[in-house]
């Protein structure tokens, strides 16, 4: 197969992005993308409007989301590609992940005043719209906006992380819940930027082991948030694991994403990747 322009992973208003899913769609192919997926978190409401914007701009899709998961005390996220949308067994399990956000944004509200931050839920709830689907990211935002930091990166040092004030951990799904709802809707699950988590080798070892075991099959190889080294690492993990590869942006936002939709070095060409596997998936 041909060297492929393919974007896997964004986020749209649906969850934490700042953009519809058709003003991604646009982007997308605006930048070249050729196959395109929007991944909205632990949310699939956006899939119907992404895959017909998608058409539109003659951009290839498949359907996604990103699965918030609790493994060795970190949180994972597990990309889901290609699956059925309308399956119910995954939207009933998203929407029980989704349960906990608002009970846990209020605490960390209530974190953020014991600091002399008011009024923080109020304002990342005018970001998020949706109390369900509130995340630290819509708190950043508010905080930038209150003038509290610069910008979401000093919002991310300061604030809102383990051991700082408004961090409050979340009990997720489980490894094989997400990974079972992803393939009984007859989609791929990914792991998402593993160089992202604290873990030792040993932990990393056995999130990976763990995966495959219960039918995990594919790891995001190139994204926004890894280097050139460890786009070298993932590929050897992919080989070592026999995972398919997946490559996509992380894309949240014009003002706050590094990398562009589109716009990430290629995928190494000795793996396989996962729109290969998913070939029949594609919209």
């Amino acid at each position: 197969m041909p060297i492929l322009n393919a974007d896997l992973h964004c986020h749209s208003v649906v969850s934490d992005g700042t953009l519809t899913p058709e003003e991604l769609a646009a982007r997308a192919a605006a930048n070249g993308v050729e196959l395109w997926a929007l991944t909205d978190h632990d949310e699939i409401g956006g899939q119907q409007r992404a895959a017909a914007a998608a058409r539109a701009h003659g951009v290839k899709y498949l359907t996604g989301t990103e699965i918030s998961v609790s493994f060795a005390g970190e949180t994972v996220h597990i990309l889901g590609l290609g699956f059925d949308a309308s399956d119910a067994e995954m939207t009933r399990g998203l929407r029980q992940t989704r349960g906990g956000r608002g009970a846990r944004a209020r605490e960390m509200s209530e974190q953020l005043a014991r600091v002399g931050i008011h009024g923080a839920y109020e304002g990342a709830l005018k970001y998020a719209g949706n109390p369900e689907l509130i995340s630290r990211t819509h708190f950043a935002r508010f905080l930038v906006e209150a003038g509290v930091c610069k910008d979401t990166g000093e919002v991310f040092r300061r604030y809102l992380t383990d051991g700082n004030p408004g961090f409050v951990p979340h009990r997720w799904a489980s490894l094989k819940a997400a990974v079972q709802w992803i393939t009984g809707a007859g989609g791929m699950a990914v792991i998402a930027h593993p160089a992202r988590y604290k873990f030792t080798a040993n932990e990393e070892f056995a999130l990976f082991s763990e995966f495959k075991a219960h039918g995990g099959r594919g790891v995001e190889v190139v994204t926004g948030s890894h280097t050139a080294a460890e786009y070298v690492r993932y590929a050897d993990t992919a080989r070592e694991f026999g995972l398919a590869a997946s490559r996509g942006s992380d894309f949240h936002s014009p003002g706050e994403s590094h990398t562009d939709l589109g716009q990430l070095p290629f995928l190494p060409g000795e793996l396989t990747p996962v729109w290969e596997v998913l070939a029949d998936r594609i919209q």
